[in-house]
């Protein structure tokens, strides 16, 4: 399956701007049920991302002023991205070689969304669920003979 048959095309791309404080940022990913957010500049073009997880290690470096911080001051900004044209099988890799949960997905140097690891393993689940039904299925059909070779 390719990253473009599970981007929902009607969903909202919720983004900040690097001037946003970090505040405005977690209420933002509180209020989406989201656990990252891409950055874009004035220009709208991919700046870098700030998750969740980055929220939780500016607190534990700075305490509670990093809800004054500014979104540049915890962004992550080596970003991997997607297409729309990649693979989920492609993208798990990607998230799993480099500790990662959320991909921002560009098509024509435009950001079109992100893909979260939850997308990945939904899909590796409901994929797993038909196969166990197809040889649940298969052994039921031939009384649970296996057919001779």
């Amino acid at each position: 399956m390719k990253v473009q048959e599970i981007l929902d095309k009607n969903a909202k791309l919720v983004t900040v701007r690097p001037e946003d404080t970090v505040e405005t940022t977690a209420v933002l990913l509180s209020s989406n049920n989201i656990g990252a957010m891409p950055v874009r500049d004035r220009d709208g073009e991919l700046v870098g991302i700030l998750s969740e997880r980055d929220i939780v290690r500016g607190f534990a470096r700075e305490g509670s002023r990093v809800l004054e911080m500014r979104v540049r001051d915890l962004m992550s900004v080596n970003l991997s991205t997607c297409k729309p044209g990649d693979t989920l099988r492609e993208v798990g890799e990607v998230m799993s070689r480099k500790y990662i949960r959320h991909l921002p997905v560009m098509e024509d140097g435009k950001l079109v969304g992100i893909i979260s690891l939850r997308d990945v393993m939904g899909n590796r689940l409901e994929l797993s669920e038909l196969e166990a039904n197809v040889l649940r299925e298969t052994v039921i059909a031939t009384g649970g003979n296996t057919p001779s070779t």
